[in-house]
């Protein structure tokens, strides 16, 4: 085993060696060749910008005349742009003379006081320099001094001014020099604007024909993939430099007349200066508002235009940030701002201040290569504003480090912006599956894959604690809404095979509970036999098998086959979560299952088309075998049509005080009738009746089945649900527990009931049944004791 790992470390460690070679190999290509790429790039760039204009053009006058007009567009607003803004340079350069004496005290304005703490710092300094070793108190001697004669004063010539000598030293020249010295520094931006510019013409010349030898270079066969990936690049790239374009435009314009009005002048010079500088991203609006800003210091008496001036820039940024870039730029350019921060650095840093303009563009490609190219994905994954982590990814991860606080916290703001089942559908059984599978690799250890199981229980048990809204009940007897189907149909869910498809299964179980349906999840740990005695023991109708991958589909149609052949006429559902398979499908139908579903919210969907259909009848109690012989026993106890009896009495009042219930009865069960032997609270019409006809109710199952029984929901039980006594007297909750007679036989009920549905706990079942043998051992009493048999409800 030690060798195929030590093999897999070296070939990892090679293509981490080969990654960093190629690293280093590209940003010395993009480094030295800057001189080629930065006019390609800005060629690229203005050609992205161009063409939807060029597209729309040619339409009518062909595309050799609509790029010659575009260009020749370009140039007539570049060169009127030129005119007016020269003219500006010029009209600001002859006024800002006339600006000095207020330059002069605003500067002035900021000199410390000369008894300020600034000040005096300053003195206490320069003293200190002067006690410094080397340093003395008196300027060093002269040469005549040292020399033993008097100083004399000799008058040297004042130095001329630099500008002076540059005058002299130009007129000294030659021709060639001086033209040498002026036009050589603009041959090379000449030069590249030059090159840009045809390279321009040709690229929107011959568009369609780059974009094919784009693909087939960079494609190697991949030709539907290479194409949406420049189909993106030059859709996101175009876009976002369209509506740059509009924001900056509308930005100048908006600071050109704020200006104005503000009263700084040559507004038009600075509103062209915001547009242009508002191309190079975080730091342009910066220069912008410097200039102006400072000119208003220059012009203004007071400080009141200096402030407006940064006012309406801070204000006008804020607005565009926040309201019109996100409303024009949709989805945006797919970049983070942190990526384009870092981004904004390194291009600046290889290709200088272009490098800082081509930064979002040049970031956006690289984003859209790393979707579409999977050995690059790593540049989507640094870069792009996606999420780093899908929230399964997220939720795995948090339950990896066991911080359940921050998985429960991401778990219910999911929850919050989509539903349960979703949470449940897209995070929690995704989940479950990457642990299973990771365990399956050794990339986790078994206590991790536990502990993520167990940290996702944690958090189903906690929704399923979460209030649940009361189900509203229907006045119609014919409706045929979700609801009321629900309250028709009971599922029994059964895992495939192991836990996670149990965990799986309790999810399904607790979304069903919450729409009105009853709902059981059978444990993992019990063989399929096993598992279909329960089902066959629960009387349900629909019965979901639970499959989470890596269970498989044959887990699954082995269970479904076992259940069609035992229980022929059950309703099956198989649950393929997480998965895409029609065939397996196809062969599970074939098997027996009447539906395969692969997300909890298409479960929900399909299992009420399998409930039986709704009826208006009630299911009274069936009748014991041994009925006559039950009879016989209540018949000599001579319980029935007797004065109420105060110990009776007692224990019924108490338990409505005990269980904080409103209704609690002694009932015995006649041949047609059910008799009140004592009551708490029962409405007016059952009190002074003291019997309702057996048929409806539900104290004669009770006696049926001689067994507890808890009803949480009435109006929810199918049995139920249609007993007109019940929903006259609007009862929904029912806990009754039979009491028998000295000779064994169920004669009646000690039975407490609300007017709203319950739980009941395993505490209260056992007070329940201690009452209960509490009124036995009083009924024993009537009985002589050498016919008393003792007996024990339990």
């Amino acid at each position: 085993m030690p060798a195929p790992k030590t093999k897999t470390a070296a070939s990892d460690a090679l293509v981490g060696i080969w990654a960093i070679l190629l690293t280093v190999f590209v940003i010395g290509v993009l480094y030295f060749g800057r001189d080629l790429l930065i006019p390609l790039a800005l060629a690229a760039l203005l050609t992205f910008l161009l063409s939807p204009v060029v597209s729309w053009i040619e339409r009518w006058i062909g595309r050799i005349a609509a790029v010659l007009l575009v260009v020749l567009m370009i140039f007539g607003l570049t060169g009127g742009a030129g005119w007016v803004l020269t003219r500006q340079l010029v009209d600001l350069a002859t006024k800002l003379p006339q600006y000095k004496d207020n330059i002069s005290a605003k500067l002035h304005s900021f000199q410390a006081p000369k008894s300020g703490a600034f000040t005096r710092f300053s003195q206490t300094v320069q003293e200190l320099k002067k006690e410094l070793p080397g340093q003395s108190a008196s300027p060093p001697p002269t040469i005549a001094q040292e020399a033993g004669k008097p100083e004399t004063a000799v008058a040297s010539p004042p130095n001329p001014p630099p500008m002076q000598v540059q005058v002299i030293e130009t007129s000294k020249a030659n021709p060639i020099e001086l033209v040498k010295l002026i036009i050589a520094p603009l041959l090379g931006p000449l030069g590249t604007a030059a090159l840009v510019l045809i390279l321009v013409i040709f690229m929107l010349l011959q568009r369609e024909d780059l974009r094919n030898r784009l693909v087939r270079l960079i494609g190697q066969g991949r030709i539907s993939a290479t194409t949406r990936a420049l189909d993106d690049a030059g859709h996101r790239v175009s876009r976002y430099l369209l509506m740059q374009l509009l924001v900056n435009l509308t930005y100048g314009t908006v600071i050109a007349i704020g200006l104005s009005f503000i009263g700084v002048p040559n507004a038009l010079l600075w509103g062209a200066l915001a547009t242009v500088l508002r191309f190079i991203p975080y730091l342009g609006p910066w220069i912008a508002t410097v200039l102006p800003t400072l000119l208003a210091l220059a012009v203004s008496p007071s400080w009141t235009m200096p402030l407006l001036t940064v006012a309406l820039f801070a204000v006008l940024e804020l607005i565009l940030n926040n309201v019109m870039e996100p409303l024009l730029y949709g989805a945006h350019t797919g970049v983070s701002s942190i990526a384009l921060i870092v981004a904004a650095v390194f291009w600046t840093w290889l290709w200088g201040p272009l490098g800082l303009v081509l930064t979002t563009p040049l970031t956006v490609c690289l984003v859209v290569i790393g979707r579409h190219v999977p050995r690059l994905s790593f540049l989507s994954v640094v870069l792009s504003d996606e999420e780093a982590l899908t929230p399964a990814e997220e939720c795995y991860q948090r339950l990896l480090a066991l911080d359940l606080n921050e998985a429960s916290d991401m778990a219910h703001a999911y929850v919050k912006a989509h539903s349960l089942g979703a949470l449940y559908d897209s995070i929690f059984i995704p989940v479950i599956t990457s642990a299973e599978m990771d365990r399956r690799r050794d990339a986790i250890d078994e206590e991790q894959r536990l502990a993520v199981e167990q940290g996702i229980r944690d958090l189903v048990e906690d929704f399923a604690s979460q209030p649940v809204p009361e189900p509203k009940t229907e006045a119609s007897g014919g409706d045929t809404s979700p609801r009321i189907i629900a309250l028709n149909c009971r599922v029994f869910c059964v895992p495939a095979r192991a836990e996670r498809d149990e965990l799986a299964g309790a999810m399904l179980t607790q979304l069903l509970r919450q729409q009105g349906f009853g709902a059981q999840n059978a444990p993992a740990k019990l063989v399929a036999g096993e598992m279909i005695e329960l089902v066959a023991e629960a009387d349900v109708d629909v019965v979901c098998i639970s499959v989470v991958p890596p269970s498989t589909v044959v887990h699954a149609r082995y269970l479904c086959l076992k259940l069609r052949s035992l229980l022929p006429q059950q309703k099956i559902v198989v649950c393929l979560w997480a998965t895409r398979e029609d065939e397996a499908a196809t062969r599970l139908r074939d098997a027996g299952a009447e539906e395969v579903v692969t997300t909890l919210a298409e479960a929900l969907e399909q299992i009420p088309k399998l409930a039986p259909e709704l009826t208006d009848e009630m299911t009274p109690a069936p009748i014991p075998g041994d009925e006559e012989e039950r009879l016989a026993a209540l018949a000599e106890l001579n319980l029935l049509d007797t004065e109420a009896e105060p110990v009776f009495d007692r224990i019924t009042a108490k338990l409505a005080r005990i269980f904080e219930v409103p209704i609690a009865a002694i009932t015995f069960i006649d041949r047609d009738r059910q008799f009140f032997k004592s009551q708490t609270g029962l409405p007016e019409d059952l009190a002074k009746a003291r019997q309702t006809p057996r048929n409806v109710s539900v104290c004669g199952h009770v006696v049926a089945k001689n067994q507890v029984m808890v009803i949480e929901d009435l109006a929810r039980d199918r049995r139920f649900a249609n007993n007109p006594l019940l929903k006259e007297h609007g009862i929904r909750f029912y806990a009754g527990v039979p009491i028998l007679a000295p000779n064994g036989q169920p004669i009646g009920s000690l039975c407490v009931l609300d007017l709203k549905p319950r739980q009941m706990t395993e505490r209260e079942k056992r007070l329940l049944l201690e009452y209960a043998n509490e009124v036995m051992e009083e009924i024993a009493k009537r009985v002589p004791k050498e016919l008393r048999v003792p007996v024990m409800v339990t």
